[in-house]
């Protein structure tokens, strides 16, 4: 890149740029933590009812939800790696003089959606917390 056509990380563009990214990422995060939280008060409520009344079948509703919940999670906190990634891209061209005016606009995931769905869904944030909830819902199914 010529000199004159050099974007400074000091540039309005730039900081505009990584801060619509940073909230992305925010929300993102914040929209999973709100999946799980929806997910043990809609599990709970349905265990109870389960309990009260007897009939394990509305337990295997607790289970449908759980994985319902599942891949809502697991598509945010692939979204959110999806747009961590575009950041550090971001940040690398900066940082080589390769950043062209067109990336300033470009506020995309970054990387295959189909591994980052993957990769997601076997995070130690996702597996276990949604497991767990899933064999209760089993277990009450099964021998209530």
């Amino acid at each position: 890149m010529t000199a004159a056509s050099r974007i400074s990380a000091e540039s309005p563009a730039v900081q505009a740029h990584l801060g619509i990214v940073q909230a992305v990422i925010q929300r993102m995060a914040a929209n999973s933590a709100s999946a799980k939280s929806w997910c043990i008060a809609l599990n709970s409520a349905i265990l109870v009812f389960v309990v009260e009344r007897s009939d394990a079948r509305f337990a295997w509703v607790a289970a449908l939800a759980t994985l319902l919940f599942l891949a809502l999670d697991t598509y945010y906190l692939a979204l959110e790696k999806g747009f961590r990634n575009a950041y550090n891209e971001f940040i690398d061209k900066l940082h080589r003089d390769e950043l062209a005016s067109a990336d300033l606009y470009a506020v995309q995931p970054s990387g295959s959606s189909w591994d980052l769905f993957r990769h997601a869904a076997l995070s130690l944030s996702i597996l276990p917390f949604y497991l767990t909830l899933l064999g209760a819902s089993v277990v009450i199914a099964k021998y209530s």
